[in-house]
C-alpha cells in the first residue's frame, strides 16, 4: 500500500481525512487500530472486576478527580478507573490531546462539539456525547491554547 500526505485547509484542527480505493474498505478497521495504537494507549481499571484494560488514548473523553484516583469516561459512555491523582495524570495526558478545565475536569480537545460563554465569566463546553462541562475563569487562557 502506497501512503500519500496532503494538507486541507478546509479540514478542522485534530482531524485526519483517510482516503481510500473503495476495495479497500474491509482494510479500515485495521487502519484505524494501527493508528490509534500510534497514538498511544493507556491502562484502565475496569471497576467491576478490577482487570486492566489497555485503552487508546483517543478514546477519552473526560478525566475527573474523585479522592486519590481519577475516574475516567470514555466517549462509548463506558468509565474507568486510573490509579493517580489528578495532578500526576495531568502530566501523561498533555496538551493538545487534552485540556484541563477545572480543578476536577480535564477533557480529550477532539470530543469538544463546541463551547460558548456563560454567566460569571465562564465557558461552557458540550462534548460530541452531549454531556457539557464549564470552564473555571482559572483556565480559560489554559482552554484557549489548548485549542489555539
Amino acid at each position: 500500500m502506497k501512503i500519500t500526505f496532503e494538507a486541507d485547509a478546509a479540514l478542522e484542527r485534530r482531524i485526519a481525512k483517510i482516503r481510500t480505493h473503495p476495495e479497500e474498505q474491509e482494510r479500515w478497521p485495521q487502519i484505524r487500530d494501527a493508528i490509534e495504537q500510534s497514538i498511544g494507549r493507556i491502562g484502565l481499571i475496569n471497576a467491576a472486576n478490577d482487570r486492566v484494560v489497555q485503552v487508546p488514548l483517543g478514546q477519552i473523553a473526560v478525566i475527573e478527580s474523585e479522592d486519590r484516583m481519577c475516574g475516567v469516561r470514555l466517549i462509548s459512555g463506558e468509565r474507568y478507573l486510573l490509579n493517580k491523582r489528578l495532578k500526576s495524570a495531568e502530566e501523561a495526558f498533555a496538551a493538545p490531546q487534552f485540556v484541563r478545565i477545572n480543578n476536577r475536569t480535564m477533557i480529550g480537545a477532539a470530543h469538544i462539539r463546541e463551547f460558548s460563554s456563560a454567566a460569571h465569566a465562564r465557558i461552557e463546553v458540550t462534548l460530541t456525547d452531549g454531556s457539557q462541562y464549564v470552564v473555571s475563569r482559572f483556565y480559560i487562557q489554559q482552554f484557549r491554547r489548548g485549542l489555539g
